[in-house]
């Protein structure tokens, strides 16, 4: 399905996409691994290979540097058939090119490591531009909030009925940028990833960004 979006510098895109047929793209740790990586190795106007670098854990390639960038990144979250990004144009044809980049580079991955051949993804990509500014900080909750639907499908439309145990899950859930806004324990090294002062500062405080999501999880706020 193509696009009737065009993509502005300055702009504010909600970025998805899911396996073709609703297919697993990510079936156990080092696939979620490497597509985190690439958000940040493709994200670089000037190729970066990880065989050029000595690149032994997932914490290395976070070191290597970078001069520019195609895109800023607000948010992700890696579900098991699907992906979440919240992105901001910075040049003409960056976001684009940075999903070209990087869609390419996981499917070959994918398909070298699964022993397959074909396509992984469901078309290109769709794209949403937040052009207002209150469903723009709802990205940072929808986003976020995403992994809960793992463990309890359709709570967006029953509401959670164990809110502490969702609370739990997206705070241990290591493959979304929640835990880059919540900082709960140490600064983790992907979150070099996201470049948040490219968007509003909605969250001034730790806190404010908990709470928010705590009212979405809880129902009290609606889209």
């Amino acid at each position: 399905m193509a696009r009737s979006i065009t993509f502005a510098p300055g702009e504010y895109y909600h970025i998805y996409n899911r396996g073709t047929d609703k297919r697993l793209i990510f079936l156990d740790q080092a696939d979620h691994e490497r597509f985190i990586s690439l958000l940040y190795l493709c994200n670089s106007g000037i190729p970066i290979h990880r065989s050029d670098h000595r690149v032994t854990s997932l914490d290395d390639i976070f070191l290597i540097p970078k001069e520019t960038s195609l895109v800023n990144i607000g948010a992700y979250c890696l579900m098991p058939n699907h992906f979440h990004l919240l992105l901001n144009e910075q040049s003409e044809g960056g976001i684009s090119l940075f999903m070209q980049k990087l869609m390419t580079a996981y499917t070959m991955y994918f398909n070298k490591r699964h022993l397959r051949k074909g396509t992984l993804f469901e078309g290109s990509f769709q794209a949403t531009h937040a052009q207002k500014d209150e469903y723009l900080k709802y990205l940072f909750a929808y986003i976020h909030l995403n992994p809960i639907g793992i463990n309890a499908e359709g709570w967006k439309e029953h509401h959670i009925k164990d809110t502490k145990a969702a609370e739990l899950f997206i705070q241990t859930y290591p493959y979304s940028s929640h835990l880059d806004y919540a900082k709960l324990g140490s600064p983790r090294r992907q979150g070099v990833i996201l470049n948040k002062l490219a968007f509003p500062e909605y969250f001034e405080k730790q806190r404010d960004f908990n709470e928010y999501i705590k009212d979405w999880m809880s129902g009290d706020k609606e889209p």
